[in-house]
């Protein structure tokens, strides 16, 4: 087995905008690795939380209110290429329903034949 250079993308989102989220990554990437395209993973519903603070426009809830939501975590991987990995995240911000949508990227390695 070879170690290929990737990045891993985990994005949280709210389980009804979900399909809405997957559909505007795939219109800027079909995330094609490794003879495959459309890669991505969905864990169960959990659950985010986060306080508004003064100040924020926040999409739900208020200042100072405790928020609460359902979440799913979605991951998806690319090759290690800066130009690509800022289009998703455009699309990420472009499609999320979040002001501030919790987007990590890892630097990671696959083990592929």
């Amino acid at each position: 087995m070879k170690l290929q250079p990737l990045y891993r993308i985990t994005v949280f989102v709210p389980p009804v905008h979900l399909q809405a989220l997957k559909a505007g990554i795939l219109a800027v990437d079909d995330l094609a690795a490794g003879g495959y395209s459309h890669g991505m993973w969905e864990s169960a519903p959990g659950q985010e939380q986060f306080r508004v603070q003064e100040g924020t426009a926040s999409a739900v809830g208020v200042a100072g209110e405790l928020v609460r939501e359902s979440s799913v975590r979605l991951e998806f991987c690319i090759p290690r290429d800066h130009g690509r990995l800022q289009r998703l995240l455009d699309a990420i911000a472009a499609h999320h329903p979040w002001n501030t949508p919790a987007v990590f990227v890892d630097s990671t390695e696959f083990a592929a034949p």
